[in-house]
């Protein structure tokens, strides 16, 4: 399983919006040159975010975004999942796949399904505030 850019670049942008999280909106132009991403490339990526119900859009000369629900209430599965669709490790794992007619012999069944379970349990452990909480850590402040 490898994550897209999209996928990648989605996260930071939530990421982004839960560290500037306040009462003002946070504009997508800063968010593209805080993150060093294309403008074009994050709207299209709120787009999915919005109709999707994980953002909100406030219009107007002071609008921008916010997070609809806290960071707590989002994991980093259900953001990579609605951006790049099913996460798993084969297509017979996939949601709604047909079952394979190999699947009673198939000898790496057991470990895709358990790849597949870890992917997912990592991915659906953690949320944005946990990925808050992380860059937090990262940031040493030296004062002189």
């Amino acid at each position: 399983m490898r994550i897209s850019t999209k996928g990648r670049y989605a996260l930071r942008l939530m990421l982004d919006l839960a560290q500037h999280e306040s009462k003002e909106p946070v504009r997508l132009k800063d968010i593209a040159a805080r993150q060093e991403i294309s403008l074009k490339y994050l709207e299209q990526i709120i787009s999915v975010l919005q109709k999707a119900g994980y953002v909100r859009s406030i219009r107007g000369p002071q609008g921008g975004y916010q997070l609809k629900q806290p960071p707590q209430e989002y994991t980093v599965g259900d953001i990579l999942r609605l951006i790049e669709g099913d996460l798993a490790p084969v297509s017979c794992l996939e949601a709604g796949a047909k079952p394979c007619r190999r699947q009673s012999g198939c000898g790496t069944l057991r470990l895709w399904r358990e790849l597949d379970e870890a992917i997912r349990g990592v991915l659906d452990r953690y949320t944005l505030k946990d990925l808050l909480d992380w860059s937090g850590e990262e940031t040493l402040d030296y004062v002189i």
